[in-house]
């Protein structure tokens, strides 16, 4: 496995870990109360628990973060909260839906992080195979939440609409 391409690729996605763990931060604060509130929290917690186990990853395959990165990952996730929701003041509904999109988005390319390392792992005798597969499962647990998650928000936004 090229080293350099591997750092590029892993860096990268230390930077959507970052922006991630940052906008399931965000999203389990504001809805603690609500009935997902337990679920977003623990959710959220996992999130910053998987950018952890990249970062080891990263250094069991000594490919060094790059800090750069990770701040623009940081820095991405709060222009998010600039977005367009068709309300200028407050959040909408809307808001809500977008970010369960976008997480799950994130989540989606976590997933084919460990992926691709499981399917390149042969030639890494540092990769933790079951550890990574376990990761792996997880990420497709998380996905499966926000696929739910989000569907529950974009029923109660747009049937709430007049006209629906």
């Amino acid at each position: 496995m090229e080293r350099k391409l591997l750092g590029i690729y892993l860096n990268d996605h230390l930077a959507g870990a970052s922006f991630g763990a940052g906008l399931a931060d965000r999203i389990a604060h504001r809805h603690q109360d609500s009935v997902a509130g337990p679920e977003l929290a623990r959710l959220a917690r996992e999130i910053t628990e998987d950018r952890r186990a990249l970062l080891d990853v990263m250094t069991a395959l000594g490919v060094p973060a790059r800090r750069y990165k990770v701040y623009g990952g940081r820095v991405a996730e709060r222009l998010g909260l600039l977005k367009l929701n068709g309300s200028l003041y407050r959040r909408s509904g809307l808001s809500t839906v977008i970010e369960l999109e976008t997480l799950r988005l994130g989540v989606e390319g976590k997933s084919l992080v460990w992926r691709t390392l499981l399917d390149v792992e042969e030639a890494q005798e540092d990769l933790d195979r079951p550890r990574v597969r376990t990761l792996l499962d997880r990420a497709r647990a998380q996905i499966d939440l926000l696929a739910g998650l989000r569907t529950t928000a974009a029923v109660r936004v747009f049937q709430s609409l007049p006209g629906a």
